[in-house]
């Protein structure tokens, strides 16, 4: 028996091979499926099965190009309707592969079509326990993403999951293994930890979610409470994992467009296009095409297109060393970003070359900042784009939190002719603001190099620090 998780970073997400006797299962792949068949021919095993455990909101999974290129069937658990060739299976229904057996288990709550797959070795023993979203470390899936599909309120899809954790999964051993489909960083839960895999034993006794003596109603009420509001691209993702999509490989060769400058922002004017530039913040930061959007390719890259861009069907045109295009096209597409239409040959450095018009982001030191705030009094508009949590926790003495996935509702807060300052915690997010304030005509801003990270270091007041767990 061979289970292999394969996580991927960026968004925070665990896709699984399994192996046993010269037949695989592949669990919630991702979009890009050659890997998965490499793996098997490697091994000389071929794929027997493809596993989803729900219908993904948060990326696009590679279940209808992996079935198309090997055959194998995909399979869900009860409820789900997909628009395509699908086995529905039943609660309790089994799959053998090769020496070992998966066991069906309806566990709804976060979607209605929710499932768990129960593998038991070649001697019949509970030996692991495919969660998807109904249970992860630290956290259960949140229970608002399938409320309009379901026709049910969050705390009606939280009481179903509630159930369903005390009949299907709290009975089950405490020695099996559970492999979640997110860690820290997942828009699906609030509290995951940053380990990927863990014991059963263990999340009961420190998964706030399975505590033995919680009623219904106090598991209810702490589930749904300080849920933020979902991405706007999940409804978009859930749509197309359950009706289908273009292969990759077209995708691909669409976004794989070389463009010269003067073709590049004929193509941006004409096609409405969204000029989306993935190199380093500092770069960024030195020139830019005026107008275009920074988001990091070695960020938090697909999850914040995502939340920012919003639309997958939003035309896209890449600013990205060549070397690294068809990763972005990739990685875009994980979450249902397909029409991606080409790039800029030369990357920027021809667009200077061609003479076009570019704009530079001002960015300071946090030791500058210091002498500034030290100057003023405290007295200059600062701006803190981290989460709500973030800024609870500890922020600079005289700031005004303007988070990043909000950043469109904070547009008239922002000082018209004053120069104002901006940070996050590292220097990503800032950045990526100041391109979308820019974008926005708000030219007067000075990003802050480091974040607060660097601030703390350079001495700059800040508020007493708060435990983010004690935080509500």
């Amino acid at each position: 028996m061979k289970i292999e998780q394969i996580y991927t970073g960026c968004l925070a997400q665990g896709a699984y091979y399994i192996e046993s006797d010269g037949e695989v299962a592949i669990i919630d792949p991702l979009r890009e499926v050659q890997p998965y068949i490499d793996k098997a021919e490697a091994a000389g095993a071929k794929i027997k099965y493809i596993f989803e455990t729900h219908f993904h909101a948060d990326f696009v999974s590679g279940h209808v190009t992996l079935s198309e290129k090997t055959g194998a069937p995909i399979i869900y658990g009860p409820n789900a309707n997909p628009n395509f060739e699908a086995t529905t299976a039943k609660d309790g229904q089994k799959f053998k592969l090769g020496e070992l057996l998966f066991v069906v288990l309806h566990t709804p709550g976060h979607t209605m079509e929710s499932t768990t797959y129960l593998l038991r070795d070649k001697e019949g023993k509970n030996h692991a326990l495919f969660t998807g979203d109904t249970l992860f470390l630290g956290d259960v899936g949140r229970p608002d993403l399938a409320q309009k599909a379901a026709h049910m309120t969050q705390e009606e899809l939280a009481g179903t999951l509630y159930e369903s954790l005390r009949t299907k999964i709290m009975p089950l051993a405490d020695d099996i293994t559970v492999y979640p489909a997110h860690g820290a960083g997942s828009a699906c839960g609030k509290n995951m930890m940053k380990e990927t895999v863990d014991t059963l034993g263990h999340q009961k006794e420190m998964n706030y979610a399975l505590r033995a003596d919680m009623t219904k109603e106090e598991f209810v009420k702490e589930v749904t409470d300080g849920l933020l509001p979902p991405p706007a691209y999940f409804p978009m993702n859930v749509k197309m994992n359950k009706e289908g999509y273009k292969n990759i490989d077209e995708v691909i060769a669409q976004g794989e467009n070389a463009l010269a400058p003067d073709a590049f922002e004929a193509v941006a004017n004409e096609a409405g296009a969204v000029v989306l530039d993935v190199r380093h913040q500092n770069d960024f930061a030195k020139g830019h095409i005026p107008g275009s959007v920074f988001i990091g390719i070695d960020g938090s890259f697909a999850p914040w297109v995502g939340d920012l861009i919003k639309d997958v069907r939003q035309p896209i045109l890449l600013v990205a060393n060549k070397d690294r295009i068809e990763e972005v096209i990739t990685r875009l597409s994980r979450v249902g970003f397909d029409n991606t239409i080409g790039y800029l040959e030369g990357g920027f450095e021809a667009w200077k070359k061609a003479a076009k018009e570019y704009d530079t982001v001002t960015s300071i030191t946090a030791s500058e900042f210091k002498q500034i705030e030290d100057d003023t009094n405290n007295d200059v508009p600062v701006f803190d784009v981290r989460k709500p949590s973030e800024f609870q926790s500890e922020h600079v003495l005289n700031a005004t939190n303007t988070s990043l996935s909000n950043i469109n509702n904070h547009l008239a807060e922002y000082p018209k002719n004053e120069t104002f300052y901006v940070y996050c915690a590292g220097g990503y997010r800032s950045m990526i603001a100041a391109s979308i304030l820019k974008s926005r005509g708000i030219h007067n801003l000075i990003d802050i190099q480091g974040g607060f990270t660097a601030i703390k270091d350079a001495g700059v007041e800040t508020t007493e620090y708060v435990c983010p767990s004690t935080l509500k």
